[in-house]
């Protein structure tokens, strides 16, 4: 399993390193089969304002998944012991879905997305110009599933919604938690 621990507004001193490096290989020990990279990132607000300052951020990469937990607390060692152990949570709760559901094997996002060659004209007769607000872009494959098979990677990447191609309809679609409890679905309509 490989490491990244990065830093934010603090410096990630040899015994943040060793802390981080040992809870979270207490916290993968099982899924060691799963999990072939994990990233963690510390941040520290530099806001007055903010009670709880310190961010532990968490990602697992396991077989094509994407498993993710954030937490934040007033203390650091805090917020890394509450994160590991979120994580952990997440990493069984995949595990026993999988070895529950043998029916769908997912496929790596590296193997879904083809390759193509970039041509060298890329702009033609535009001229260039930057986005007015859009701060940051993601491109990532879509594998088709189920709306249950979203609601579980929704509960993996720990984020509001998470968008997904439907496999019935082959449209893009948007699960999300509802702020009174419960999910929706987001399904583009035809407009006749």
């Amino acid at each position: 399993m490989k490491l990244l621990i990065q830093g934010n507004n603090i410096e990630v001193t040899e015994s943040i390193h060793d802390y981080v490096e040992e809870k979270l290989e207490k916290a993968v020990k099982h899924f060691q089969n799963l999990a072939t990279k994990v990233d963690v990132h510390l941040s520290v607000a530099r806001n007055a304002r903010i009670s709880n300052k310190h961010k532990a951020e968490v990602t697992v990469y396991a077989n094509g998944t994407i498993i993710r937990a954030q937490e934040h607390s007033e203390n650091l060692y805090a917020s890394i012991d509450l994160v590991s152990d979120k994580i952990t949570r997440q990493l069984r709760k995949y595990k026993e879905r999988n070895l529950a559901k043998k029916t769908h094997t997912a496929e790596k996002t590296s193997d879904a997305v083809e390759e193509k060659t970039v041509g060298t004209d890329l702009i033609g007769d535009r001229e260039p110009e930057l986005p007015s607000e859009v701060v940051r872009m993601k491109y990532f494959a879509m594998t088709p599933m189920t709306i249950d098979q979203a609601l579980e990677q929704l509960q993996l990447v720990d984020h509001d919604f998470y968008m997904f191609r439907n496999e019935e309809t082959g449209e893009i679609n948007v699960i999300y938690q509802r702020n009174h409890g419960g999910y929706g679905v987001i399904q583009p309509r035809n407009l006749n």
